[in-house]
């Protein structure tokens, strides 16, 4: 693997709990989602900026709609 990737061994519970933490605190840091298929697939082409909208107003209660939202204005 290259840069920008990290293998985590979750075997075990408190590994995952380090994974998770570890995933967290990316997140949180770098203001970026990690695994958001909404994300990929507008960043493709395969959906237009209008559809990410209404995604977004489907989770527009929670940060992930936030996210969403704020992809078009950046």
């Amino acid at each position: 693997m290259g840069r920008g990737y990290a293998w985590l061994d979750t075997g075990t519970h408190g590994s995952l709990l380090d994974a998770g933490n570890f995933v967290r605190t990316l997140e949180d840091r770098q203001g970026l989602q990690t695994g958001s298929p909404e994300e990929i697939a507008w960043q493709q082409g395969w959906i237009s900026d209008e559809a990410l909208l209404e995604i977004a107003a489907r989770y527009q209660k929670n940060a992930y709609g936030s996210y969403l939202a704020q992809l078009i204005n950046s």
